[in-house]
């Protein structure tokens, strides 16, 4: 069960006033683990794929995938929300650029995530971070794929969109299975 799953069992239902403010909190945390980066050419190594696991694990598919898809209208709309803006152009033009694909694979991240949790996936420290691991997986997807248009599918590719992201990405794998797997514990004594 996700947080929010486990608030729901204890609270009751929560009103659609709370609904919106996690999801805009969602896309308050995913703006600002944009903006502490790594600069690798073409794509910055940033905290938001921790962000994008985190929301899926604590307010599941459909509220964490509406957080990331609200981000995702916020920078479209030209709002400077990511990693390169505003110095790498905004709106649009940007999410067309290099960075695209992994734009998109925050939303397969965060709805993966919380439906792995749904189903119990992701009970302990080995589940937790299966989930985050093949989350993570899952934003590599499209963003290699889009990409591919940029520097082609050859040796670059990995050379340039998956290499310099693997010892950042097992380390936030392991932080979001580890912080999910204990909080899930402290919730889980409480009822």
């Amino acid at each position: 069960m996700t947080f929010l799953d486990q608030w729901r069992l204890a609270k009751g239902d929560i009103r659609p006033a709370t609904n919106v403010f996690l999801v805009i909190l969602g896309t308050l945390l995913l703006t600002l683990s944009a903006k502490y980066q790594v600069s690798l050419a073409p794509v910055p190594m940033s905290l938001q794929s921790l962000v994008a696991i985190g929301l899926g694990f604590t307010l599941g598919p459909v509220l964490g995938g509406a957080a990331v898809l609200a981000y995702l209208a916020q920078g479209a709309a030209g709002l400077p929300v990511f990693a390169g803006t505003p110095q790498l152009g905004i709106g649009l033009p940007y999410m067309l650029g290099p960075t695209g694909g992994y734009l998109v694979g925050f939303l397969l991240a965060a709805v993966s995530a919380g439906l792995m949790v749904r189903a119990g996936w992701a009970r302990g420290l080995f589940g937790a971070t299966a989930v985050a691991f093949a989350a993570t997986a899952l934003l590599y997807l499209p963003g290699l794929l889009w990409l591919a248009i940029y520097v082609g599918f050859d040796a670059g590719l990995l050379q340039s969109g998956l290499y310099p992201f693997l010892p950042g990405d097992v380390i936030k794998v392991v932080l979001a299975g580890f912080a999910f797997s204990q909080i899930n514990r402290v919730f889980s004594r409480r009822q």
